[in-house]
């Protein structure tokens, strides 16, 4: 006995077997054309997927116990370096900031004195 069953464009057709099992048929409204076609896009995705598969693979193994704890010692190191570099610029930058406070008063003490050089001399 066979039932249809619509799915969009396509017409799904579910057949009993005489076991009692059952089988289903796809069938395409632009007929072979189109099954081939699937048929190609599934061979494409399947051979994709096995790459990727591969390549997944292929990156586990190369992750070994003593490639990763050299990049975990390396990484704390550069971590530490970071830390340095970060209370070295804060030193330089406090450093920085006192030598143009420091700037600004001797510039302020240099005008006073130009002034007392330019003033004229009291008389007596």
């Amino acid at each position: 006995m066979a039932r249809h069953v619509v799915v969009g464009d396509l017409r799904v057709q579910q057949t009993e077997r005489k076991n009692g099992r059952r089988s289903w048929t796809i069938v395409w409204p632009e007929g072979t054309a189109a099954l081939k076609a699937a048929h190609t896009e599934i061979l494409t995705q399947r051979t994709r997927i096995g790459e990727l598969l591969g390549q997944i693979s292929d990156l586990q193994d190369e992750w070994t116990e003593g490639a990763i704890q050299r990049i975990t010692t390396g990484n704390t190191t550069l971590k530490q370096r970071v830390r340095q570099l970060t209370t070295d610029n804060r030193t330089l930058d406090e450093r920085l900031k006192a030598a143009r406070s420091n700037l600004r008063f001797q510039d302020r003490r240099v005008a006073d004195l130009e002034a007392r050089i330019t003033e004229p001399a009291p008389k007596s």
